[in-house]
């Protein structure tokens, strides 16, 4: 689930676009003209041993865990030199909005793992970086950390993975599945050929997904004392989503999302169990109370075939679900920040320079 998208500003790093030609899918199929979208806080030391990637969540962006990255924080740019990704599909990564040669409902279908390739390559051909100290990631970004441990074991020496699934369970599926129709059913879709946001079916699936999903009863019984409150407040909310949206994009990930299984990784004959039994790198797995998008059962049932795995729950004794991992909720950043700089501190295999 993407947090509320967050406007680049002047003081940020600025952001990059490298080309990787064209991008060959795991179906066969290719991506024309392919570009992946970052930016980068931090200095690359002189051995490249001090780099973090981080990979967005669906319908997030290269800002989704900036509230990680600074002086102090977990990610801290004196310390390491942070590779922040755009998902394929996204609208800054090359995606049905923005592709010339593919455009909208033409865009061939992609996979997690397609993702992860186009990041692999980032890293090496653009960086030369042949080891991470760490993958990180929440949601989708979660998805993806996880089949990083699994495409490239030998590739870090930490996995974060926040709110993640390893294979999207059948409520998962119902949920996105739930967004997507919301879209697709709305007249002004068009097949995907709208000329302005199909403003009905975005304001439902903003509804569906991150108002519903992606929130706990809890944390509305908590901000809202009468209930009908709740209505004004929706409303602004999905006035935000139609500005920062597009349907098309969203439609492109929701089907990476729900057909994802680390199992299904070439090796494994679809038993996702062995598959994350391959993961080398010690795996830090935290999961929201009560999340309703991505449920905590999933994660913490697969994450235990990790052989170096902890497991937390974000801020225990709150109940934020999937929000946790949101970066608006004071108590949960702060239970971030703390227990993952420090799980990265004891996880590298040396110091930077």
């Amino acid at each position: 689930m993407s947090a509320p998208a967050v406007a680049h500003t002047p003081q940020q790093p600025p952001h990059q676009l490298f080309s990787e030609g064209d991008l060959k899918l795991e179906s066969g199929e290719t991506i024309k003209d392919f570009s992946i979208s970052y930016v980068t806080h931090g200095t690359l030391n002189a051995d490249k041993s001090n780099a973090v990637l981080m990979v967005t969540a669906i319908g997030g962006n290269h800002h989704r865990i900036d509230f990680m990255i600074g002086p102090g924080k977990a990610l801290d740019p004196d310390k390491y030199f942070i590779i922040c990704t755009d998902a394929i599909g996204n609208g800054l990564t090359t995606s049905p909005s923005n592709s010339k040669m593919q455009p909208r409902m033409q865009f061939p279908k992609f996979t997690m793992r397609d993702m992860v390739e186009s990041q692999h390559r980032l890293v090496k051909e653009k960086f030369g970086i042949n080891h991470l100290v760490a993958v990180i990631g929440p949601s989708m970004g979660g998805m993806q950390t996880l089949q990083w441990g699994v495409s490239h074991p030998d590739d870090m020496d930490a996995l974060v993975a926040m709110v993640p699934l390893a294979k999207t369970p059948a409520w998962s599926v119902a949920v996105v599945e739930a967004s997507r129709k919301a879209i697709m059913n709305d007249a002004a879709w068009n097949g995907g050929n709208y000329d302005a946001p199909p403003e009905k079916g975005v304001r439902l699936w903003r509804d569906i997904l991150n108002l519903l999903a992606a929130r706990t009863p809890d944390m509305y019984q908590a901000q809202f004392k009468n209930g009908m409150d709740a209505l004004p407040w929706m409303k602004e909310q999905e006035d935000a989503a139609l500005k920062a949206f597009d349907a098309n994009d969203w439609i492109y990930q929701t089907w990476a999302y729900e057909r994802h299984d680390v199992g299904t990784s070439p090796g494994f004959n679809g038993d996702t169990a062995k598959a994350l039994a391959s993961i080398k790198a010690k795996t830090l797995i935290l999961t929201g109370t009560k999340d309703l998008l991505n449920p905590e059962f999933e994660p913490t049932e697969m994450g235990r075939n990790i052989r170096n795995v902890k497991m937390e729950t974000i801020s225990p004794g709150t109940v934020t679900g999937h929000a946790s991992a949101g970066g608006f909720i004071p108590a949960d950043v702060e239970f971030l920040n703390r227990e993952v700089g420090a799980f990265l501190e004891g996880s590298r295999a040396k110091p930077a320079n």
